[in-house]
This record gives C-alpha cells, sequence and structure tokens, in this order.
C-alpha cells in the first residue's frame, strides 16, 4: 500500500479519536481559510493533508465509521485515483442538491447528532445553509479546529512583503475606493461593514503580496465604518516604513492580523454590511447581539470587476508578453519534438515558465501548469508531479492550460497541440471545441443579462452531437490579481443573483472543453473583456459584445475545415491575422517563422 494512503488512514484514525473525545458524530472539512479563498496558504490547506486528494476544492466528511469526500465532475477521476486505499469514500456531487454532502448527512446521520466544524473556516453562508436543511434537531458547533490537535508540523503562517503597483496603472487612489464603498454603505443603510475577501482587499489597498501561491494578495481583514475609521488587521512585519506611512496618511489603523474579533465583538449597535460567502460564522458570532446583519455583495467585489479603459489597455499589452512567450515556447516545442530530444508533461511547464520569465513585468504563475498528454488531458485540472507525469512521445494530443501574473495584468490560456499526426476524431473533437469557442466569441448581449444564460450559446455546438463537459465556460479574471474572480460566471447550473449581470469591462475566460476519459482531451481557452457596441440601439437598451483579448494561434493542423462555416472561418482568419499583427513586430527568427505558419494558412 502507498504511503499516501497510509497516511490517510492514519490520520483518519487520529481525527476520530479527537471526534470520540469531544462527543463528535460528524466531522466537517471544507477547502477554504478565515478569508473563503480558493488558493489556500499551507497552513489551511487540511483537506488535502487529511485526505491526499490535491484538488483546488472539495469537503471532507467523517464520521465513526464513514468518510467522505465531495466534489464536482472536473476531478472525478483524480479523486478516484488518489483517494484509492484511503478509506476515503468518493462522493460525485453534481447541481442536484440531493447529491451535496448537506444532504447525505440528513439522510446518514440521526436527530440530535453533533456536527462539528472549524468555525474559522467556515463561510457564515455554508453555516446557514447547514442549518436551514438540517434543522434544529441537529447540534452544531464551531468552535473546534480539530486538525491542529493532529496536525503536528503544520506550516506556519506566511508572512511576504507587500509591495506598490506600478503608478501607471493605478487608476484610482485607495481613498476613492474607500469613499465609493461608503456611499455603498449609505445606500444600504449600513454602518459598518468588514471584509475578508483578500483580493477585494488588495484592489481597495493598491497593494499586493505574496502570501498566497499564485495570487498576489496578503493575509489581512478590513473594517470600515461609515464615517472616519479603517482598520487593517495584518502582521505588521508585511509592511515596509514606507508602505506603512502612506496608509496611516490615508487614515488606516494597523492591528494584529489576529485583533478581529476583539474588534467586532467591540461594535456599537448597527448594522454590519458583509459578504456571507466571504466572510467566516467565527467571525459573525464575535458581533454582540444587537448588531444586524445587511447581507449582500461586498461592493468591492463589484467595483473591482469592472476593469477601467487604462486597467483594459494595460491587459492587451500584458497580452503580447503572453503572446510572445507562448509563441517562443511553441516554436522550441516544435524543433524540440523534430529533433526527438526527451520532453515530460513537467518539462512543458518547465520551459513555458522560462519563456514568461523573460517578459518584463513577469511576477510568477497564475494557477499551477495543467500540461496534459492524451489520457491526462481527459482530466480537466490535471497536475503532473515529480512521482507521476507522462513522456511526451508518439502520437496524441498535448492539452496546455497555463497562464501568468505581470505587474499590469493576469493571464490564462488553453491551447491543444498534436504529437505526431491527430487522427480524424481527434479533429472533428478539436473542431466541435472550436466552434464553441467561436459562438461564445460572436456573441452580442444586452448589458446586464444574467452571465449563466449566455452558457447555452457556447455549450450549443457541443449539445446537437450530444456532448457535453463539465465544468463552466468561463469566470471572471481580476486584474493583476487572482487567476478566478466573480461576482460573474458562465455556467448554467450556477445560481443567478442580482449581481449575475454583465457589465462593461468585466473580463471572463471562454473555455469549452470535451474529454474523452482514459483518451483525450481538448479545451480552447481566450480571454474576453466586455466592450459595448458602437452603434448600440437605445430601442432596445444598451448591448455589449466581447472583445478577444488573449492573442495566440489556435492549431490548425487539429482543425477540420469541412466542420466550419463561413462565418466561423472569417472570424477565425480575422483572429489570426490579429494575432500576427500585434505579436510578429516583437519575435524573430524560428518563433516568428512558427507564428507566420500558424496564421497565415
Amino acid at each position: 500500500m502507498q504511503i499516501q494512503q497510509l497516511s490517510a488512514q492514519y490520520r483518519l484514525a487520529q481525527l476520530r479519536e479527537q471526534m470520540q473525545q469531544h462527543a463528535i458524530d460528524a466531522y466537517l472539512i471544507p477547502s477554504a481559510d478565515p478569508h473563503m479563498s480558493e488558493y489556500l496558504p499551507e497552513h489551511w490547506q487540511s483537506r488535502s493533508w487529511l485526505s491526499g486528494f490535491t484538488g483546488s476544492v472539495g469537503t471532507l466528511v467523517v464520521t465513526a465509521t464513514e468518510a467522505g469526500l465531495w466534489v464536482d465532475g472536473r476531478y472525478w477521476v483524480q479523486a478516484a485515483q488518489q483517494l484509492a486505499g484511503s478509506g476515503i469514500v468518493l462522493q460525485k456531487q453534481t447541481p442536484d442538491p440531493r447529491t451535496s454532502y448537506v444532504t447525505w448527512l440528513s439522510q446518514h446521520l440521526p436527530e440530535g447528532a453533533h456536527i462539528a466544524m472549524d468555525g474559522e473556516v467556515t463561510s457564515l453562508q455554508l453555516f446557514e445553509q447547514l442549518h436551514t436543511t438540517l434543522g434544529p434537531n441537529y447540534h452544531l458547533s464551531t468552535d473546534l479546529d480539530l486538525i491542529d490537535r493532529i496536525w503536528a508540523d503544520r506550516p506556519v503562517l506566511p508572512c511576504a512583503a507587500l509591495y506598490v503597483l506600478p503608478e501607471q496603472v493605478i487608476t484610482q487612489s485607495r481613498q476613492e475606493k474607500i469613499a465609493a464603498i461608503r456611499e455603498q454603505m449609505t445606500q444600504k443603510q449600513c454602518q459598518h461593514h468588514f471584509i475578508s475577501a483578500l483580493d477585494d482587499i488588495a484592489w481597495i489597498l493598491n497593494l499586493r503580496g505574496a502570501d498566497v501561491e499564485f495570487n498576489p494578495v496578503f493575509l489581512a481583514h478590513l473594517y470600515l465604518d461609515d464615517d472616519q475609521t479603517i482598520i487593517l488587521f495584518i502582521d505588521e512585519a508585511k509592511l515596509s516604513s514606507q508602505i506603512k506611512a502612506s496608509l496611516i496618511r490615508d487614515g488606516l489603523q494597523i492591528m494584529p492580523y489576529t485583533a478581529t474579533k476583539e474588534v467586532l465583538s467591540q461594535l456599537k449597535a448597527g448594522t454590519l454590511l458583509i459578504d456571507a460567502a466571504k466572510m467566516s460564522v467565527a467571525h459573525v458570532q464575535a458581533c454582540l447581539a444587537q448588531i444586524k446583519r445587511k447581507i449582500d455583495l461586498n461592493p468591492s467585489s463589484l467595483f473591482k470587476a469592472q476593469k477601467t479603459p487604462i486597467e483594459i489597455e494595460q491587459m492587451r499589452q500584458t497580452m503580447v508578453k503572453d503572446g510572445v512567450a507562448l509563441a517562443h515556447f511553441f516554436a522550441w516545442l516544435e524543433q524540440a519534438l523534430a529533433e526527438q530530444q526527451p520532453i515530460t508533461e513537467l518539462t512543458i511547464d518547465e520551459r513555458l515558465t522560462q519563456f514568461r520569465q523573460q517578459q518584463s513585468g513577469f511576477l510568477g504563475l497564475s494557477f499551477a501548469t495543467i500540461a496534459g498528454f492524451n489520457q491526462n488531458g481527459a482530466l480537466p485540472h490535471y497536475r503532473a508531479t515529480e512521482s507521476s507525469f507522462a513522456q511526451i512521445q508518439g502520437q496524441g494530443l498535448l492539452l496546455i492550460d497555463s497562464g501568468g501574473q505581470y505587474q499590469t495584468g493576469t493571464t490564462d490560456i488553453t491551447r491543444v497541440v498534436p504529437i505526431g499526426s491527430p487522427t480524424p476524431a481527434q479533429c472533428r473533437d478539436y473542431t466541435l471545441v472550436l466552434k464553441a469557442h467561436i459562438a461564445l466569441a460572436q456573441t452580442v448581449f444586452p448589458e446586464g443579462i444574467a452571465a449563466p444564460l449566455l452558457d447555452s450559446i457556447c455549450r450549443k455546438e457541443l449539445w446537437q452531437a450530444q456532448l457535453d463537459y463539465r465544468h463552466g465556460t468561463g469566470h471572471g479574471v481580476g486584474f493583476a490579481l487572482n487567476v478566478h474572480e466573480g461576482p460573474q460566471v458562465l455556467s448554467y447550473y450556477a445560481p443567478i443573483t442580482p449581481y449575475s449581470g454583465m457589465k462593461a469591462g468585466m473580463i471572463t475566460s471562454n473555455e469549452p472543453g470535451l474529454y474523452r476519459e482514459g483518451q483525450w482531451g481538448i479545451r480552447l481557452e481566450n480571454l474576453v473583456v466586455n466592450q459595448p457596441m458602437a452603434d448600440a440601439q437605445s430601442d432596445y437598451g444598451n448591448f455589449l459584445y466581447f472583445e478577444t483579448l488573449t492573442l495566440c494561434p489556435f492549431d490548425y493542423r487539429c482543425i477540420d475545415m469541412a466542420l466550419l462555416n463561413e462565418s466561423e472561418r472569417r472570424w477565425l482568419n480575422d483572429y489570426h491575422t490579429l494575432v500576427w499583427e500585434k505579436l510578429s513586430p516583437h519575435l524573430t527568427g524560428s518563433a516568428k517563422d512558427w507564428l507566420q505558419r500558424m496564421t497565415q494558412q
């Protein structure tokens, strides 16, 4: 039996001992930190540490006799492999609420059962969902971090230094952003506002950090009232004397990262504006009973999603840098394959990162590179490791999903290239995904339409062939921030909220896919930005279109041109002309030759 499986079994046994000591019938371990982040510092990667499953999302539920990991369709194959022999059962979660772990708890635990969780990493939204679904007949406790009692060598919290964004990309001062938030507080009749979302705090303060892998954010909380008080809760060791002085000049008080609950417990009567999905239940419970709650989206989240014209122009320039790096990479890959150099999925990651590092303003990757060859490409969130990777040789398809963090923007792109000669079946699949991609890229839509409603436009070409993919079509992307941000999401099974509307300036991914388990995977992704139509007709309101930002050709060797209609061929030719015009002045030699072949076929 593998060491990973033995470790999971041993840790489960330790956890169950703690559960027995505290008379706990079920313990919940979400993929979260006190900021409800997607990417977590190692200190809070409890679910991964306990189960061995390394995917970015998933909830682990442990009882005295059973243990289950709930993940969506992106991770079913990966989770099945990583959980094998661990004593933890894969639970396939779908949009159907009957497949959720909350429903499972109600069906497998008797009334009166004690369900515990760490309130520091449990959102208010999740806690209230549990309370509503399970009802008053179950005892829910949020004051037990049992993981901390058994994780002997638990990593300490990160403490990376903060830095200021380049002056040319700051379009609003932090005072202007705070004033806009306070205006929203007044409209919502709220006297207090508490923010835990790390990307919101970084955006508000025009600061960036390196506490979380791939995301240029820093561990902190922020409180402000409707008058003068602004408190930044942070480890002061992260702050240079210059940054600290500038924050104080702008009216911010600096308090320890751990002082949040003490401050919240001292708030006077009034209404506290909070985002239930982005605030821990432990913080909410620290407030006195007389504090009313206003549950709503953080105003900064919507402000942050609508990029300014200057930010969009900076993103265009960033895409040129990223496109140049990709052209050099694909030219290298073509030559290395021709010379039969030994290449693995790990090599792909290493060389692609090296070419990005050569670009000015590069800060790091925006997520872990996904380089999946053949059957590994069929795992939407696959990641090669030193102990498990494939050689790039023979025949097949290589899927590469990657992105970079730059001082002037964040990138995310997926391309698929043939190794050897693609088969007709592979070309058909590739072309169907390309048709889906083009369908969304060509879409004109009313401003304010709920983003999930656009998803079916993209999927239509695949649905016509009775095919589909088990992930969303698009996610919001931050500006030199998190590669995943809301509130917009292109997914027909995502809930529609008052903030689902598509607004000008939002940057979103366009990434349909198709996965043949055990064979190959295809995903084609560009980033697009919502732009107003130049000839908007007032009779039916304002309309938006998608401006494609990403600059990298689609591989003509995988395209069955007979399956493209005239409009699709025209879009593809226009896109490749744009790519050539934007990138070719910055390229020479083999990289420019590669780009010419790929864009002028």
